[in-house]
């Protein structure tokens, strides 16, 4: 029985890899593809996975993928608690997915999607300092990453206030977590890729800033050859 486990997991394992996949959206066959180390989990079933995405994302909003890191996957599938550090999502708007989205029609919806979000603070501001001073549990504009006409893209941070874990028990140490949100123009079709990650430090930082960058430029490359 142990060896029918373990092979059930090396085979579920290896199904999960990230390959390139197509989505259609209205009349269109959209290619996508997780980032390198995470993998879609569309595929498992898991309802419990499939409650998390939609938490992830406005009900006016289609899930075309997904993904956690492929370590967080193996601990899924091996009947333990993904860490869930890091993870991204990709979605459509049900109200465009029919249309052929034109150039003018992603100017309105990136308008309608991000102009609440405020200004950012001065290039060089201390992220958690800067958190520190917005009310906890709300997402704040840290930098605008990408303004073309086919691609925008937003960096955001949001402060976990502490939590106390009991009348004599230390209190929680603050979390503060870093989002981005990117507008895409693929194939006439609107796409929201949002990319979160735990930030401990610079290094995730530059891990998110790196990580959405090249997915985005990997999804264009994906489309293009269509």
């Amino acid at each position: 029985m142990k060896a029918l486990a373990a092979l059930a997991c090396i085979l579920f394992a290896a199904g999960a890899q990230a390959e390139p996949f197509a989505v259609r959206v209205g009349d269109s066959r959209i290619g996508l593809d997780a980032p390198p180390g995470f993998s879609d989990t569309t595929f498992t079933g898991s309802p419990r996975l499939q409650e998390l995405a939609e938490a992830l994302t406005s009900a006016s909003n289609r899930i075309l993928l997904f993904a956690i890191s492929d370590a967080d996957l193996r601990r899924f599938t091996q009947g333990d608690s993904p860490e869930l550090r890091r993870y991204m999502i990709a979605v459509t708007p049900k109200g465009l997915e029919r249309e052929r989205v034109t150039a003018a029609m992603f100017a309105t919806f990136v308008s309608d999607s991000l102009q609440e979000l405020g200004t950012p603070p001065p290039a060089g501001a201390d992220y958690r300092k800067y958190l520190d001073s917005k009310q906890g549990g709300q997402a704040a504009l840290l930098a605008r990453l990408r303004n073309d006409t086919d691609v925008v893209s937003v960096l955001q941070g949001t402060r976990v206030p502490a939590a106390s874990q009991g009348l004599f028990a230390p209190e929680k140490p603050a979390q503060y977590l870093l989002s981005t949100t990117t507008l895409v123009l693929l194939r006439g079709k609107a796409l929201n890729l949002t990319v979160y990650t735990g930030y401990d430090g610079a290094g995730d930082l530059d891990w998110i800033r790196v990580t959405t960058a090249r997915w985005v430029e990997e999804l264009k490359r994906l489309n293009e050859s269509r």
